[in-house]
């Protein structure tokens, strides 16, 4: 953990490789998981959904799933555990084909009800809310609206489950809620599950409280910030050991821990060097890497990411890793490190919905459900839900990975104002050809007849030295008088043009592209 006044930066580490990364900032509060008290803007009965104002710039979305009664679901993952997310993520299919009441029959329009964020807002959509409300402690999940008892999948013994479901059934006042007995929960005691219960439902009395008191739309109930949420959802035995920069930061874990399990403080350390924490374990370089498209492997292959407003598509190629003799070993064992590679780059990045992945062709189909095995085994690490289908017929390997929140990459990036996003620039040439088509406008137009023409130094280089007599080529067919500057402040694929005689710049009336 990382923490400055204005940051606080979360890398996890397995096997000395960086696998995740958390970043905290005051201009990007985390949502998810906090509580609003809310008012229903509109009733859509088109797509079984309503727009609720929580006082955010955009209207939350409200799916009728998300909303309407239901129990009896299967028993929940450690992610649905830790975040309301996974009970109302369109990605895990299922609750989409169930049949609900029509939300018109549920939801009127100004009626004010308790809503959850399950899904931050991303590029042009508001948060996605649910009326499911679901309450994270460091054991337990409280869930005041349900009356489903689980344990978490990652609990594998039989005999356990079975004691921490009726431990949990045994102690639940009847008629009181749902729980969720979470991973780290294994081996509970019943005093401390009765005393995380306790705290949970008095959290819970305390918001309906503050509810009643207030109008919508209202914040009832904020989630843990980064590091609090942090040590609560993750660190535990699985951990070897927690690095801080910070003292107060150190103090606060601590004194956490001596609460709830004082044989994880030991494994706390405070980093007092005088090198910056991610500096000394080489995280700087890992981090900006995760901002490229391309990602070398091991082997000498490599993977390329593409991310778009539908999907994330990923290449596999062998690079310079030719193998000896055998070309179908060669693929296998790119394939493989690349299913390995991209399994770290989706937690990394945390890239969510719909992904593609273009794996080397494979002749055998053992080879194929070797490279999903691996990447389905890989993927099993991941806290964010995933699923990956069979190989298709293109040789695809289609696959989803619940979105809770922007990815890295769309958190820590913006637009570059020059290729608007897209990544790509114009070529000088093709600068220059919209110049010709500039001056013809203008020539047309009639109304200047000097004009200065300020480029990039690359585009007056290439004209200078691939086309010389451009200018007075265009002077004379247009009978017009043409000078041609360079500008270094301008962007490479930028042009300006400027009236000679009253030096206003007529770009927008002649640059049309």
């Amino acid at each position: 953990m990382n923490t400055t006044a204005r940051e606080t930066r979360v890398a996890i580490l397995e096997d000395d490789v960086l696998v995740e990364l958390m970043v905290d900032r005051p201009d990007a509060a985390r949502m998810v998981g906090d509580v609003y008290k809310g008012r229903v803007e509109a009733v859509l009965p088109g797509i079984q959904a309503a727009f609720v104002d929580i006082g955010t710039d955009k209207a939350a979305f409200l799916h009728v799933s998300d909303v309407a009664l239901e129990d009896g679901e299967e028993d929940e993952g450690e992610d649905a555990a830790a975040a309301p997310a996974a009970a109302s993520s369109d990605d895990e299919g299922g609750r989409r084909s169930r049949k609900y009441p029509p939300i018109q029959d549920i939801l009127k329009k100004g009626q004010e009800l308790l809503v959850q964020v399950s899904k931050e807002p991303i590029s042009t959509k508001g948060p996605r809310v649910t009326a499911h409300i679901s309450l994270p402690g460091r054991f337990l999940v409280y869930m005041p609206g349900s009356s489903h008892v689980g344990v978490s999948r990652k609990i594998d013994d039989r005999e356990e489950r079975a004691r921490l479901r009726a431990l949990a059934r045994e102690i639940l006042p009847e008629n009181s809620g749902g729980l969720i007995v979470r991973t780290v929960g294994e081996e509970l005691t019943r005093e401390t599950f009765e005393r995380e219960l306790r705290a949970l439902m008095s959290l819970w009395a305390q918001m309906q409280k503050k509810a009643k008191k207030t109008r919508a739309p209202t914040p009832v109930h904020r989630e843990a910030k980064l590091t609090a949420g942090i040590i609560r959802d993750l660190f535990s035995q699985k951990v070897d050991s927690l690095t801080v920069d910070a003292k107060n930061v150190f103090d606060e874990v601590v004194a956490y821990l001596g609460q709830v399990d004082p044989t994880l403080v030991e494994r706390v350390h405070l980093y007092t060097d005088s090198k910056p924490l991610f500096d000394a374990y080489d995280l700087e370089r890992e981090i900006r890497d995760a901002f490229h498209r391309r990602v070398n492997l091991a082997s000498g292959g490599y993977i390329i990411v593409e991310q778009t407003e539908a999907l994330v598509s990923i290449d596999v190629n062998t690079g310079r890793y030719t193998g000896k003799k055998d070309p179908e070993k060669t693929i296998l064992k790119t394939n493989v490190d690349a299913a390995r590679e991209i399994a770290r780059q989706l937690r990394l990045r945390d890239v969510g919905g719909i992904i593609v992945c273009d794996f080397i062709d494979m002749e055998t189909k053992a080879n194929r459900d070797k490279v999903l095995q691996e990447l389905r085994q890989h993927l099993a690490r991941d806290r964010a839900r995933t699923k990956a289908f069979q190989v298709s017929e293109l040789g695809l390997i289609e696959m989803t990975r619940q979105r809770v929140r922007p990815s890295l990459y769309a958190t820590q990036t913006a637009p570059c104002p020059t290729c608007e996003g897209t990544g790509r620039i114009f070529t000088p040439e093709t600068v220059v050809r919209r110049i010709e088509r500039a001056m013809r406008r203008a020539a047309v137009d009639g109304k200047e007849r000097q004009l200065m023409v300020r480029v990039h130094p690359e585009v007056a280089l290439f004209v200078l030295e691939q086309e010389p007599q451009l200018l007075r080529g265009l002077e004379k067919s247009l009978k017009l008088t043409l000078a041609l500057r360079d500008d270094p402040l301008l962007q490479p694929d930028e042009m300006r043009l400027v009236a000679t005689a009253t030096q206003q710049d007529v770009s927008a009336r002649y640059n049309l592209g």
